[in-house]
């Protein structure tokens, strides 16, 4: 009996030290997408904005009731509506709200965004689901909404 809590014990031990766990400095990886985001966004570099994102045709993106698919689809929507400059993109900013790990390779940010100084303005809540890939942490899946009340 003893041997068999000294083996759980153990297992426990190596599944804490998990190098594949998702850990602190996933979480800072995570977050570091938003905030080179929200950087790029800010200084009217759409494409530096949209490198967050996975460059695949199974990004998924929701908003305004309309669902998007692919990272071409989302990047010919936003230049659409956003252009390529500080007048028409304004500023961007971003509370994170938490990041919940999915497993060691996955994660869901809930957060905030606000957008201001272009007539695009508004605000609301989004989830983003992240993806760790061999270029880092990427956005597979976005549903960002609009508050009812814009600033």
């Amino acid at each position: 009996m003893h041997r068999v809590f000294l083996l759980l014990a153990i297992a426990s031990v190596i599944a804490a030290c998990d190098p594949h766990a998702f850990g602190p400095d996933d979480d800072r990886a995570v977050r570091a997408v938003l905030d080179l985001q929200r950087e790029a966004w800010n200084r009217a570099d759409l494409e530096g904005y949209m490198n967050g994102y996975a460059r695949s045709e199974t990004l998924v993106f929701t908003s305004g009731g309309k669902i998007r698919r692919g990272w071409s689809e989302t990047f010919a929507k936003y230049r659409a509506k956003y252009g390529g400059s500080p007048e028409t993109m304004g500023h961007l900013e971003f509370d994170i709200l938490g990041v919940q790990p999915l497993g060691a390779d996955g994660a869901i940010v809930l957060g905030r965004w606000r957008l201001t100084d272009t007539k695009e303005a508004g605000a609301g809540v989004f989830s983003v689901a992240l993806e760790r890939t061999p270029a880092g942490w990427r956005i597979v899946h976005d549903h960002t909404s609009i508050d009812s009340v814009s600033p």
